[in-house]
């Protein structure tokens, strides 16, 4: 086979500078595309944006007429290390001089051109978009109608009308010039408010204002209902409210209640103000056992409100009515008015297809929820369609002011058209957005937040779960909630600096399977789909349900099923493909093809870029643990790719401390893979093991060395250990059998536990002894004798123990002193010694404590008295023994101080800057202590 040049990210990355912007644009909160549509498991822009550029630039040592000494290789890639740190940062992301320098870089890796590149699982877009943003021909494919969308909004509709002014009539005037997709966004905040008023024209009466104690008027935000069933009790079956808590508002000053009470058979709902309401004990009325009958305490069991429920006979109340006012919120008690204006018929044509029999994350069923239109109040619903039906005669009243300000009118926006009628097709196609922006907020299963005080979308995680109390926020009116919020949202985002790239080429984005769309002359980045974790499609219809009826005729061909495509969904999907077997068996064969046609078709001249990203766990018949991912690993290995690198990518923000056990990873990994030779080896067990043992023990000290937290360290080893694995054609078992996947990575946990457990013997004596008293009995008290025998083995002493302040033995009985015995205030530099043992432990239970910043205090003084390396490598080993003890607690003291420890040492680095230094303290350099 030819043989490529190596690419940057085959040998090197700025790791820390990428995961440090990912952590900050985590942070970010608005101006971002995903503002325009919600979409699941989203990549990160930076991150992204960094291993494409490392995908397509040369690594220096593949040059070498040009970088003829290791001396001029490491200089070059430290010059494209610098280049790609200011790539990474999010206020660079429109630099053009920087985004034409970095294109630049590419041309001069790819033979003067700018290669295509294709993500077939495009998803929520960022790939993508970042591939335009570097100049590259952009193509995104999905096999779901949404995801299709999403995309033609990001890469495709906004370079087709980049520069244009607003046709809205005098927004033109507004200002001088219009770069980028500033005039779009202008038109569809223009023509989302024409849309939103004719709305209130026609509906304005379901919304009344509400009237508050002292006789004042003010514009509703919200209703505030709870759920009820009949008590099961005879003698006082009244309608019970189902409701979490009769709290509104719990802001100092401002708090607000329900107060409920029965009269005459009937419930009697008050809102009050005083700060004492509700205690933990009385406050709501349902839990997860069941619901408590507000009249005489009657218990309701949950089998008896979803019979109810399915019966058709759980209805709702009227609790709150919530209204704004100049300096926060005004609450008021529910009145005939406002329960009247929320009693309307059900529209006709209201999204009627079935919600799915079983799916995962959804529970609404038990409750007799049916059909999609089932989630919304007939109110909500006859909001949701009368926008949707106005959004044809938005797209009228574009045409017309487009033609009239000279935009030639020709073919649609669906046909490939740049003219009048296309540009009334795009304009209409973010305000169908805009609705399903709104549907996500205006449904009967949000929740009301009582510290913020507003309602909160639906999808606040991948699940639609039952709600008992909800806010139904006013579409209409001007706070959280609103159309018009919405809309701002929307032309901020496609103002800011991520949407719509500087002159750029427009994407392509077609609707295609990945098992059967051709790859021919693009390479591949994509991050496939979560196994089992999220099901897409089922929770896609919540959102494609409105934006089939609101571009049926705009996008007839991507909206042309009555619902997302179900069957040939890339995710192992039991109720789909006859129980877990079959779900996984579809799911093998799928990536497999996938994968195999790639390989055939695809530009291999740059490496093939995978993500994951979560810990997907489950427990096979013989008892061994695998995850999805290990089949998408079986995929690639078996379509011919060997991974030729690996990175774990921090994707969660640096606050975000993950526990044991938690099933979700802090980093995400990419492999970049190239096809395996033809005349690939084969090889034994045998063989392979000692390869193993000869590679990863560097690899996985690289890691650790790294960015890495240590609850992914395991699923972070699976790239190197797969890489040695997946270099050869074949690894021959004993019987002569091929070895499989799974196999392959039990030897590869293996050996990582041997690179932990050979941590031990680099540690000073008082340490490896508190290890091996901590393997054994935790911290739990032991026989003194058993100390003392332990102590001489490890070359101390109980005395030097107790000496150390890690130990006491007192009584005939002995004990490690535990994390929160370590807690408290610690002067470095009084204590006579300090063992690596003391130090990791009273860090970690410091940063449980008090937080980072305390500990990088501390760090400016313990630096001088033990290795830091050699904390953070503690650390590492305590929560693997705490993770094999199933000690939660310990696992996430030990992961919460490594999994920060850059961040610390940033910090670190701050308060020395900021701190006079005196004596020995003026030398000291954490860059020489980090890994």
């Amino acid at each position: 086979m030819t043989t490529f040049k190596k690419k940057l990210i085959e040998t090197s990355l700025p790791l820390e500078a990428i995961n440090a912007e990912t952590a900050r644009e985590s942070n970010v909160r608005h101006s971002k595309p995903a503002t325009l549509h919600h979409y699941w498991a989203r990549r990160p822009h930076v991150n992204t944006r960094a291993v494409l550029f490392a995908q397509l630039v040369d690594d220096p040592a593949s040059r070498p007429d040009e970088f003829p000494t290791i001396e001029a290789q490491d200089a070059e890639r430290a010059r494209l290390h610098a280049l790609m740190e200011k790539l990474v940062v999010w206020e660079n992301s429109n630099d053009q001089t920087l985004l034409e320098q970095v294109r630049n870089e590419i041309r001069k890796s790819n033979g003067g051109e700018l290669p295509a590149m294709l993500d077939p699982f495009a998803g929520g877009g960022a790939i993508p978009l970042e591939a335009q943003r570097l100049g590259l021909e952009a193509h995104a494919s999905d096999l779901n109608p949404l995801a299709v969308l999403i995309n033609k909004a990001l890469i495709e509709i906004p370079p087709k009308f980049a520069g244009r002014p607003p046709v809205f009539p005098d927004a033109a005037i507004a200002q001088t010039g219009w770069e980028r997709a500033e005039g779009l966004a202008e038109d569809v905040r223009r023509y989302g408010a024409w849309l939103r008023d004719e709305a209130e024209r026609r509906l304005g009466r379901l919304y009344p204002k509400v009237q508050a104690e002292g006789g004042t008027e003010h514009t509703a935000i919200a209703w505030i209902w709870a759920r009820t069933v009949k008590s099961p009790n005879p003698a006082n079956p009244i309608e019970v409210p189902l409701l979490r808590s009769w709290w509104l508002s719990k802001k100092k000053g401002k708090e607000a209640w329900v107060h409920a009470e029965v009269v005459n058979g009937k419930v009697h709902y008050e809102v009050r103000h005083d700060a004492e309401g509700p205690g933990p004990e009385d406050d709501g009325t349902v839990g997860r056992q069941g619901a408590t009958s507000i009249a005489d305490g009657t218990p309701i069991d949950l089998k008896y409100i979803r019979a109810e429920a399915k019966a058709g006979r759980m209805g709702v109340h009227l609790i709150a009515v919530v209204g704004e006012a100049p300096r926060g919120r005004v609450y008021a008690s529910p009145s005939e008015e406002h329960i009247i204006a929320a009693r309307v018929a059900r529209p006709d044509g209201v999204p009627t297809a079935e919600l799915p029999l079983q799916a995962p994350s959804f529970r609404v069923q038990a409750y007799g929820f049916k059909t999609w239109a089932d989630l919304f109040t007939n109110r909500q619903l006859v909001t949701l369609t009368t926008l949707s039906d106005l959004i044809a005669e938005a797209r009228e009243e574009v045409l017309t002011d487009a033609i009239a300000a000279g935009v030639l009118s020709d073919k649609r926006l669906e046909d490939g058209g740049t003219g009048a009628e296309a540009y009334a097709d795009a304009v209409a196609t973010y305000l169908a957005m805009a609705i399903d922006k709104l549907a996500d907020l205006n449904n009967s299963l949000t929740r009301w937040s009582q510290t913020a005080q507003c309602p909160l979308q639906l999808f606040s995680r991948h699940a639609i779960p039952m709600v008992w109390d909800f806010p139904e926020a006013n579409p209409l009116g001007t706070a959280s909630g609103s159309f018009i919020v919405i809309l701002e949202g929307f032309a901020r985002a496609m103002r800011g600096n991520l949407f719509s790239p500087t002159d750029v080429p427009s994407g392509e984005v077609r609707q295609a399977d990945a098992m059967t769309r051709s790859y021919s002359g693009v390479a591949v980045s994509t991050d496939p789909p979560y196994y089992d974790n999220i099901g897409y499609s089922d929770l896609s219809d919540f959102f494609y349900v409105w934006l089939r009826r609101s571009l049926a005729s705009i996008h007839g061909k991507t909206v042309g099923t009555m619902l997302t495509p179900k069957a040939e969904e890339l995710v192992a999907n039991p109720y789909r493909h006859d129980g877990r077997l079959g779900a996984e068996k579809f799911f093998i064969s799928g990536f497999n093809a996938v994968f195999a046609r790639i390989r055939e078709t695809a530009n291999i001249s740059l490496p093939l870029t995978v993500y994951y990203a979560y810990k997907q766990q489950d427990v096979s018949d013989d008892g061994a643990s695998s995850t999805g991912w290990h089949t998408l690993l079986h995929g690639l290995i078996d379509a011919g790719w060997e991974v030729t690198a690996t990175w774990p990518m921090r994707t969660e923000r640096t606050a975000r401390i993950i526990s044991f056990g938690t099933n979700a990873l802090a980093s995400s990994i990419v492999l970049a893979c190239r096809p395996r030779s033809m005349n690939a080896p084969t090889t034994t067990r045998r063989a392979f093991i000692a390869t193993l043992r000869s590679e990863l023990p560097s690899a996985l000290r690289t890691l650790m060395q790294g960015s890495i937290a240590p609850v992914d360290l395991a699923q972070a080893a699976i790239g190197p250990g797969i890489s040695v694995f997946s270099r050869y054609a074949r690894v021959r078992e004993a019987d002569g059998s091929d070895m499989n996947v799974k196999d392959a990575l039990l030897l590869v946990n293996a050996t990582l536990d041997d690179v932990i457990g050979d941590q031990e013997s680099d540690f000073d004596s008082e340490t490896r002894f508190a290890i091996k008293w901590y393997r054994q009995y935790g911290w739990s008290p032991e026989n003194s004798g058993t100390a003392l025998q332990l102590a001489q083995s490890s070359g101390t002493s109980i005395g030097a123990l107790e000496r150390g302040g890690i130990f006491e033995a007192k009584g005939g009985r002995a004990r490690l002193f535990s994390p929160s015995q370590l807690n408290g205030a610690w002067d470095v530099t009084a204590d006579d010694h300090i063992s690596v043992w003391e130090a990791t432990v009273r860090l970690a239970a410091v940063m449980a404590k008090d937080g980072a910043d305390k500990v990088a205090e501390l760090l400016t003084t313990v630096q001088t008295r033990v290795n830091l390396d050699a904390v953070k490598e503690l650390g590492f080993l305590l929560f693997h023994e705490a993770e094999k003890k199933k000690d939660s607690k310990d696992a996430g003291l030990f992961n919460g101080l490594v999994g920060a420890w850059g961040d610390v040492n940033e910090q670190a680095r701050k308060f020395a800057a900021a701190t006079p230094r005196q004596g020995s303290q003026q030398s000291f350099d954490f860059d020489d202590m980090e890994g």
